[in-house]
């Protein structure tokens, strides 16, 4: 009976999601789902819903409990989905926006890269250590899926300093070259197409798209990307698409995202650029309030529909428990250290590539040299990343300051003296949550 520990449980749609695809997925059989939440009331409302679900499926050999005793929840665990959210909205997610706006630095999403990102993976690493703690004692064996952000700077944490076997799952992969082809107009290569991503989180590239003959689509994409026609669909992809004709790649997460992991988009010296690159700033702490209004209007029907159904989703957890109880092999592209699989990235970095999944569980595929430039991009990235690790794991302030000094959108916005003071007063504003740093 494979068990499945669900942390962060109270992040009840996503949970929805991830263990309805699951409990859809008849391959994976006699099921047991143990949900851990620190709220008792999101941890009950996330049972009920699962517990719907089950019903509605069918299903008589899936088993449902839930504890907010998290080494309880993770005994003899064979797969650990975490989706926490250290610190939620408010107060951490304000902090991360407000403190560096008085320095004149703004962000849009600061949940990956960025003195935003930097500051949740030092308030989240901590949390993870603490489920490696445990899950080294209780189910050592576990296969751990990371869905929680900053995707590298955790699960490369996991991976570099724990026992535990980890991969990193993002959904900017899956619907990139669709994305791409349906938004200029050349919908009838989605089904027909061959394709090639390769990277880091939430900027990997779209190394190469094909139609099944082998034939480069790129120079007709890109033809297209430039013409008067798509303005539509520039409004909303201005900044990938800047870098995709400058570079020659696409990227997979979205413009608003891409706009602060660079330092050429959002600069307070040129205003015009945020206009002229549609960026929204502030966009993460609007989505966040706005997910609180929907959940407020949509809990009451949800709670009380003991007829709920599940429509499967692309997430990758559900294809990586059915191939490795199976043994069908499954490709997913996932975020696992480079053990060599691209050579001109640090060999400590965490990166994105293909992997097969089967009862051996995930073996990372060989992906070579990017090229130079992407290669180039991703690294001033991964420089911010390892150097916020290293500061996690020896609690040295020095560390967080040459992190947020090397970002590229922080660099060119602050000076160095600057960006230590704005150091400074997250490290104090964010308190107990996260560790004493020297």
């Amino acid at each position: 009976m494979p068990k499945i520990c669900f942390l962060g449980a109270g992040s009840t749609i996503f949970a929805k999601n991830v263990l309805g695809d699951c409990i859809y997925t008849e391959e994976i059989k006699d099921l047991d789902i143990v949900l851990h939440d620190i709220d008792e009331k999101r941890l009950e409302e996330s049972r009920v819903l699962i517990s719907y679900i089950i019903k509605t499926s069918g299903r008589d050999d899936v088993k449902l409990s839930c504890s907010l005793n998290r080494k309880e929840a993770l005994k003899d665990a064979k797969y650990v989905v975490n989706a926490v959210q250290v610190g939620g909205y408010d107060p951490c997610t304000i902090t991360d926006f407000e403190i560096p706006k008085k320095y004149g630095l703004r962000q849009t999403i600061a949940d990956t890269l960025g003195i935003g990102g930097i500051f949740r993976a030092l308030r989240t690493i901590p949390v993870m250590k603490a489920f490696a703690d445990d899950m080294e004692e209780v189910c050592p064996d576990a296969l751990l899926l990371n869905y929680t952000n900053p995707m590298a700077m955790l699960t490369g944490y996991m991976q570099s300093h724990t026992s535990i076997k980890t991969i990193g799952l993002c959904h900017s992969v899956q619907d990139c070259a669709a994305r791409l082809l349906k938004d200029v107009d050349m919908t009838e290569y989605i089904d027909r197409c061959k394709w090639e991503i390769a990277g880091i989180n939430h900027q990997a590239w779209l190394l190469k798209i094909t139609d099944l003959e082998g034939n480069d689509l790129y120079p007709e994409i890109k033809k297209r990307a430039l013409s008067s026609d798509m303005n539509e669909f520039k409004k909303t992809d201005l900044v990938r698409l800047d870098m995709m004709h400058k570079f020659g790649y696409y990227i997979t997460e979205s413009s608003e995202h891409l706009s602060e992991y660079t330092p050429w988009y959002i600069k307070s010296n040129y205003p015009g650029l945020i206009e002229k690159f549609n960026i929204p700033l502030d966009e993460y702490p609007r989505r966040c309030v706005e997910q609180i209004e929907q959940w407020a209007k949509a809990q009451e029907e949800l709670m009380n529909d003991p007829k709920l159904t599940h429509e499967k989703t692309y997430e990758f957890a559900s294809y990586i428990i059915k191939a490795m109880e199976t043994d069908s092999p499954f490709r997913v592209h996932g975020n696992v250290l480079n053990t060599g699989l691209i050579t001109n990235l640090p060999q400590n970095a965490c990166v994105e590539v293909p992997c097969l999944i089967d009862r051996n569980g995930v073996n990372p595929c060989f992906v070579g040299e990017l090229p130079e430039q992407c290669a180039a991009i991703n690294r001033t990235n991964i420089n911010v990343q390892l150097l916020t690790i290293k500061a996690a794991a020896t609690l040295e302030k020095k560390y967080i300051y040459m992190a947020a000094m090397l970002d590229p959108h922080t660099a060119a916005e602050l000076s160095m003296d600057d960006i230590i003071q704005m150091c400074d007063d997250l490290i104090e504003a964010h308190g107990d949550w996260i560790p004493k740093y020297q």
